[in-house]
């Protein structure tokens, strides 16, 4: 991953088969795709090397990582170590379904943050709010409470993707000035962690689409999406892609 592009990274959450895996990879290396973005797809665990090995110039990453770090009797789970030895470059941490679902929380994240960092993935912070905390205008407490686990941690770049709950998978977008403003908060929070812009990614996600790709990726502070159900099929990620190289 180039942190002087664009990021577009795809979530396939808990979809897919070998079969469509396969049928995207075949897609996907067939698509004219410009060389000024960063391109990534988080894919379900029993694919990652299915499509590393289908695209393997297309960088795969997983969808989370246990919080334990050392090998053992720990029935499930897959550890950091593992995802790197299947040519994991990133991992996404504390998407609000893994909060939701699992109650994560930053305890948890920052073991797993840790475990991630010593086996050499990049791992992508997920951070939002709900439409409650929106409409009690707690969403920078609640997105600063949840960057809050980065600090202290030795890391030469840091990675978040700001998702509101209230935006992912419903058809909502956050409006651009709703984007804007957010993305600046999470660049300064950022930025008391590391002194230089550079070393940071912000995206957004929440129903990124080819449609209104273009205009999101335009805005201040929005360095790439993540992108959920537009990334199961290699034309409309490939859209979303093309529109982050005009940016």
């Amino acid at each position: 991953m180039n942190w002087q592009q664009p990021w577009i990274i795809g979530n396939w959450k808990m979809n897919g088969r070998r079969s469509s895996t396969a049928a995207f990879a075949q897609a996907w290396t067939t698509q004219r795709l410009p060389e000024n973005v960063s391109t990534g797809i988080a894919a379900p665990l029993p694919y990652l090397l299915d499509l590393k090995q289908a695209a393997p110039a297309l960088p795969v990453g997983a969808q989370d990582v246990s919080r334990f770090d050392k090998d053992g009797a720990f029935t499930g789970e897959t550890s950091a170590a593992m995802l790197a030895d299947l040519g994991a470059q990133f991992v996404l941490l504390g998407h609000s379904e893994r909060r939701q679902y699992f109650g994560e929380n930053n305890e948890t994240l920052s073991a797993k943050l840790d475990n991630a960092l010593a086996a050499g993935l990049t791992p992508i912070l997920c951070v939002g709010e709900t439409l409650a905390q929106r409409q009690a205008a707690q969403e920078q407490a609640v997105v600063a409470e949840q960057l809050s686990v980065l600090r202290g941690k030795a890391m030469p770049h840091i990675a978040v993707a700001y998702e509101p709950v209230w935006a992912i998978g419903t058809g909502q977008v956050a409006s651009p000035e709703q984007i804007a403003d957010m993305h600046a908060f999470i660049y300064a929070e950022l930025l008391s962690f590391t002194n230089k812009s550079a070393n940071i990614r912000a995206l957004y996600g929440g129903s990124v689409n080819a449609q209104n790709a273009q205009t999101i990726l335009t805005l201040p502070n929005v360095d790439g999406a993540l992108v959920g159900g537009a990334s199961l099929q290699a034309d409309s990620f490939a859209a979303i892609v093309q529109a982050a190289a005009k940016q």
